[in-house]
């Protein structure tokens, strides 16, 4: 019985191949769309899974309290560490990593010299929290001595090559340390970044520095013990906080936020809004929006597949009546009718498949994935695959199935065709379909466009400075930190050189939070402000406007240790009214001394200037206070004319050369930061034009088979029209409008829910465009045009046969 359901289903699938392309290509395209975005999901979802105990693992993070829209960061003061491993019988171990930003440090053995990123200060407990896998060496005491490094198996190999390292000798920033372990190169899915890890001991930070709770500068990690909970020891950990620790502390160091736990598996995909995280981030929001449009595609496809399947029962009416006739049951037609659909899914599968398989390559690549998609090796994956032929297979063809052997055989013999009293009753579902796969692809299209405009809005948004041609880098070798004034000079003599300028906070770097104490109410109040130490030539570097006030003068001496400008957002945070009544207010500053914490800068206020974005748009302006502080300085940013650019570039490494002759010079230009910052934007708008692009495809396809149908069960009215003078345009709108109809009541619905999805998306931004009207018209017309076109080639084509041969068939 099973092989003849087969050779009927084959048989079937070969004469009506049309009807079979359109149901086999929509439905791999549609299942191939799912496959590819299951996978990146899948991925997503895996990191630090891999860790043991990672569910007793958590991070500690701070967000800040009485704000509408507070701020989570998540560094925060050494001290949480100390507390929870003192004060807290539940905690296992805590370990803290210092904050050093996305800086390149320079790793030497021998003659080989490398720049490398993601280096890690962390307590010697870090493998007590973290159980990474060790290549050489093992966990026990790896970060004991405080000349020790941990490489990862790709820095090792390519210093030391196949041999093990442990026990060999390495230069980090000229300093000399001993190897004392390889991580196995298993990391990809870790939220950290690691290329080696040093101690914390290694940075000698002060005693009493490490005892400040205004210094936010440490990612803290706690482990619990097996039992503990993590919601208990928060809130215990903030009364600590408010009984123990506040009343400690004088008004000006008052701590202003409330620590929270965060779990490691929440690390990598829930922190897309925390300030000055080093993590792998990704976003939650993204990844189910890929989800929801994977859904939606599969929709799409199975809902063409319903649409071509009754539509095409029309032509099988007469071999429903007479196999019904010659005894067979409902429920063996509807066997046939399923076994069908079942194979007509397998096929499908098998080719999604295939072009999974095709296309993942290029989509590792674009993503920066390595994800891998082998059946013989993931036979979880194999399952899923045949569970996804059957299941589709059977809900896609229970209905079309359900109407073919429900067929009367005395009404189906009777006639050629399939009276509409008979189908009438699928006519609704087959325009429900229509609208909503319709709805789906005006949605994804209106939220393409939104996307799009976003994303050029955020590259191309006045930041109230000029990032173009200026070239950016660090500073190496302590000759070179000694003569900055003197390399500096040099570098402006290079020609094509504008200006130069050295400091620590350049917009699209790493900036430092700190307070600032400013005069409140007759008494002086610290307040939270981002610190750029600068040089006399910053604003002119980055051109930045004055609004009022002046700029730093190397004449005036006073500049260098009593004069800050600020923003015009300060103006505002400080309470000082207007940017002309901040000039002259008195100000203080904690400065930044290993020796002597509590020393304190006081100076004027000499200028303001415009606000100007310094971090990325998801974050809204803050206060921002500019200073000489040569102490911090360490990169310099070199802003070049736009002609013979590479000239110059030359002319800096020559200049580079002569006061760090043994350290190469790694640079980019400071545009360059800014786009990495959207990378993630940049790549959802492309999946969303791609996957868009498929929806409309995939549903198109069952359009296009349904004009078909159309045309075919109307060709006696076209013909009867035409021999009474209808022309080509009469019939091809006779034959259009009931299914642009369709798709206009399909916009009309997906409106509201785009705009409610997409106003939920911007509002992750703090700077972000409003809707456009003009995407909900382009989507409609769109939506309408294709439907239009995608018709209108079954509608030309049966307008121009020849009517005499339509009335003969009968």
């Amino acid at each position: 019985m099973l092989k003849n359901y087969l050779n009927v289903a084959y048989r079937n699938l070969i004469r009506h191949k049309g009807f079979s392309f359109l149901n086999i290509a929509g439905l791999a395209l549609g299942v191939t769309a799912c496959l590819l975005i299951g996978l990146f999901v899948y991925d997503e979802l895996q990191y630090d899974k891999f860790v043991p105990n990672g569910d007793r693992i958590y991070r500690v993070y701070t967000q800040q309290t009485g704000a509408q829209a507070p701020d989570r960061h998540s560094s925060v003061s050494p001290m949480f560490a100390t507390v929870l491993k003192q004060e807290f019988p539940e905690v296992e171990q805590t370990m803290r990593i210092l904050m050093t930003g996305t800086s390149l440090n320079l790793l030497e053995v021998g003659e080989k010299k490398i720049y490398i990123e993601n280096g890690l200060f962390a307590d010697s407990t870090f493998f007590g929290v973290f159980q990474l896998p060790f290549k050489y060496g093992s966990a026990a005491h790896a970060l004991d001595a405080p000349t020790s490094v941990v490489l990862a198996e790709d820095v090792a190999l390519r210093f030391f090559g196949n041999v093990n390292p442990v026990g060999k000798e390495l230069k980090i920033s000229k300093s000399t340390f001993l190897v004392t372990g390889v991580l196995e190169n298993s990391l990809s899915k870790f939220h950290l970044k690691i290329n080696y890890i040093v101690p914390l001991a290694a940075a000698q930070l002060p005693k009493k520095r490490m005892g400040n709770w205004g210094w936010q500068q440490f990612y803290t990690y706690v482990k619990l013990k097996p039992g503990a909970d993590a919601n208990q020891t928060q809130a215990k950990l903030q009364n600590y906080l408010v009984q123990k620790v506040q009343p400690t502390l004088s008004e000006e160091d008052r701590l202003t936020s409330v620590p929270y736990l965060q779990p490691l598996f929440e690390a990598h995909l829930y922190s897309s809004s925390f300030k000055y995280d080093p993590g792998v981030k990704g976003n939650i929001t993204y990844v189910k929006a890929l989800s929801i449009i994977a859904a939606f595609i599969l929709l799409i496809a199975g809902f063409n597949f319903v649409n071509l399947a009754t539509a095409k029962s029309m032509q099988r009416a007469k071999e429903v009546g007479i196999r019904k006739t010659i005894g067979a049951s409902q429920q063996q037609l509807m066997l046939q009718f399923l076994t069908e659909t079942v194979l007509l899914t397998l096929v499908s599968v098998v080719l999604a498949t295939v072009l999974t398989a095709l296309l993942l390559p290029p989509l590792n690549t674009f993503t920066d994935k390595s994800m891998t998609f082998n059946l013989l090796s993931n036979p979880a994956l194999l399952g899923l695959l045949v569970l996804l032929t059957v299941v589709v297979g059977l809900v896609a063809g229970f209905y079309p199935a359900l109407v073919l052997s429900s067929f009367q055989p005395v009404k189906v013999l009777k006639s050629a065709v399939v009276t509409e009293g008979i189908f009438g009753r699928v006519q609704w579902l087959r325009h429900g379909l229509i609208v909503v796969q319709f709805a789906l692809s005006v949605f994804l299209i209106i939220c393409a466009l939104v996307v799009f405009k976003q994303v050029s809005y955020l590259h191309n948004k006045d930041l109230g400075f000029n990032r173009d041609q200026i070239m950016f880098f660090p500073m190496r070798g302590e000759n070179m930190s000694k003569q900055y004034e003197t390399f500096k000079n040099e570098l402006q003599q290079v020609p094509g050189v504008v200006s130069t300028s050295i400091g620590y906070g350049f917009p699209g770097d790493q900036v430092a939070g700190d307070g600032l104490i400013v005069p409140t109410n007759g008494e002086m109040k610290e307040h939270s402000a981002t610190q750029l130490m600068v040089d006399y030539d910053y604003i002119k570097t980055l051109g930045l406007q004055l609004v009022t006030g002046r700029d730093f003068s190397k004449e005036l001496s006073d500049d260098k240790d009593h004069a800050f400008i600020i923003n015009e957002t300060a103006v505002k945070e400080f309470g000082f009214g207007t940017p002309q009544q901040a000039i002259g207010q008195t100000v203080k500053w904690r400065v930044w001394s290993d020796t002597n914490p509590d020393s304190l800068k006081a100076g004027k206020i000499i200028g303001v200037v415009k606000d100007f974005h310094y971090k990325s748009l998801y974050d809204k302006l803050e206060p921002a206070v500019l200073q000489i502080f040569p102490g911090a300085y360490w990169k310099v940013a070199v802003k070049m004319k736009g002609e013979n650019i590479g000239s110059s570039i030359e002319g800096v490494k020559q200049v580079w050369a002569k006061f760090s002759p043994d350290s190469p010079i790694e640079y980019r230009f400071l545009d360059e930061n800014f786009d990495k910052m959207y990378q993630s934007e940049d790549k959802l708008q492309t999946l969303l034009w791609v996957f868009t692009g498929v929806a409309i495809f995939v549903a198109c396809l069952g359009l296009y088979g349904l004009a078909a149908y159309a045309a075919e069960r109307r060709k006696k009215e076209i013909g009867i029209r035409k021999v009474l003078g209808a022309d080509v345009s009469t019939i091809v709108g006779l034959l259009s409008k009931e299914f642009v109809k369709l798709v206009v009541v399909a916009a009309v619905i997906a409106f509201p829910v785009a705009w409610l999805v997409m106003r939920n998306w911007l509002q992750d931004f703090a700077y972000r465009i409003d809707i456009p009207l003009w995407a909900f018209v382009a989507a409609g017309v769109a939506a309408a045009l294709i439907a239009f076109l995608t018709i209108s080639y079954q509608a030309i084509k049966a307008a121009t046969i020849n009517p005499i041969k339509n009335l003969r068939t009968e």
